[in-house]
């Protein structure tokens, strides 16, 4: 009975740890990374995959190591990538999505804002802004997808 126990430990592990790899996919998802930080992000699920296991190990069964450990764990990261991964994956991406709209449409508005009230007005009396600068707000202009379609409207692209 206290195997069987065990067991099922060892399988909520290895649903902890499926649930881990899903929080790095989403990131990725998410939030477009370099290379470099993608191999970083590989190297802590890693680390903190282990540090589970260990823990889990040392934890419920004393640091003694059984066959019936490592399959519950690996039972465990199976059904929860068959049953459970798409719906936490599909929630946690939505949730991100709607919190990236409500950080950046404040950015956009005052962005547009300076374009509109301190960037254009200064060009127009001659003002000559360096090229670094246009350069710099042009591409926050096409990071944050901000169009300017005349000069009484903002309009804001709903794509981020």
């Amino acid at each position: 009975m206290n195997e069987l126990y065990i067991f099922l430990l060892f399988i909520l592990t290895g649903i902890s740890i499926g649930i881990l790899f899903d929080i790095f996919r989403i990131l990725r998802k998410s939030f477009k990374t370099l290379d470099f930080i993608t191999y970083i992000q590989d190297f802590l699920f890693w680390v903190f995959a282990g540090t589970i296991l260990l823990y889990s190990i040392f934890s419920f069964n004393n640091g003694e190591l059984r066959g019936y450990i490592f399959i519950g764990v690996i039972f465990g990261v199976f059904l929860y990538m068959l049953i459970f991964s798409k719906y936490f994956i599909k929630a946690s991406v939505t949730i991100i999505r709607i919190l990236k709209k409500i950080i950046y449409t404040p950015i956009k508005f005052i962005l547009n804002i300076i374009i509109r009230y301190f960037i254009k007005p200064l060009s127009k009396i001659g003002i000559k802004i360096g090229n670094s600068t246009k350069d710099f707000f042009t591409k926050i202009k096409a990071k944050y997808k901000i169009n300017i379609k005349n000069k009484k409207k903002y309009k804001f692209s709903n794509k981020i």
